[in-house]
């Protein structure tokens, strides 16, 4: 079942599904709407197959997306709860990877009533204090490729083999590469920046709705150790580390993720 895309949205997005519960999927910083498509994951696929409706956006800035000012996650959380209100229904799962997740939480930090579930997928409850040197250095290892002029397809052949498992097919290696290679440099900037801002570890336990914690063996971005003291802090949620995987868990190892997807949910509405 391919994906068809919707444009007239606040967000545009691809669509699997016309009935059942709502799922929003939602990519990193180096992706874009396509990283749940029938290429990369499948996992829109798969989950329309199950009963659900599944919504795989861009976020502002990318892809056929407008982009927000200021441009931050919590506009971001803003945006995607004008896409669940317009889809008619009053809350929607929300599954987010790595500055996804981020926005998850946010969402689910401002507007709890708009999620009915969470899956935060290779990612963290903050990245530390703001204006902080380990940020500063984040910016920099960041940046250095395009403020060398290498671009978005340098910048993706520098960065994403440093953010897989060992022995990743080149299919899939490629497939990351090519989401990263088009987003648009300027939208990567911000983006990147607005990630160093995040910080919401004091509203885990605040956290109700069902949440799957999910994040790979190899992950280096967000480790598995990471991912546990989140669970931790988030009562009645599962953990789950995928062996064989790093942080592009879902192109990576997409069986075993949407396997996981399916299961946490059919737990979830049942």
């Amino acid at each position: 079942m391919s994906g068809k895309l919707v444009t007239d949205a606040p967000l545009a997005h691809l669509r699997w599904g016309d009935t059942g519960p709502v799922v929003v999927l939602m990519h990193g910083v180096g992706g874009g709407r396509e990283a749940w498509g029938d290429a990369a994951s499948g996992t829109g696929a798969a989950l329309a197959a199950a009963g659900f409706q599944a919504l795989s956006i861009d976020f502002p800035g990318y892809g056929l997306s407008s982009a927000i000012e200021p441009y931050d996650l919590a506009g971001m959380a803003r945006s995607v709860g004008r896409l669940i209100d317009s889809t008619g229904s009053s809350a929607a799962v929300l599954v987010g990877h790595s500055m996804g997740g981020m926005v998850a939480q946010e969402l689910a930090a401002t507007t709890p009533e708009r999620v009915s579930a969470l899956v935060l997928a290779s990612t963290s409850p903050a990245f530390g204090k703001p204006g902080g040197e380990w940020q500063q250095g984040f910016l920099q290892s960041r940046f250095a490729p395009l403020d060398a002029g290498l671009g978005m397809a340098g910048l993706a052949a520098q960065l994403v083999p440093t953010m897989l498992a060992p022995g990743v097919s080149p299919e899939r290696r490629d497939a990351a590469r090519a989401l990263m290679a088009g987003v648009p440099e300027a939208t990567y900037r911000r983006a990147v920046r607005a990630l160093v801002a995040f910080d919401r570890r004091a509203n885990l336990p605040a956290l109700r709705m069902p949440t799957l914690v999910i994040t790979g063996e190899h992950d280096r971005t967000a480790a598995p150790e990471v991912a546990a003291r989140m669970a931790e802090r988030i009562a009645g949620s599962q953990l789950l580390i995928v062996p064989g995987a790093g942080h592009l868990l879902n192109i990576e190892q997409p069986e075993a993720f949407n396997g996981a997807l399916l299961r946490f949910l059919e737990g979830a509405f049942t």
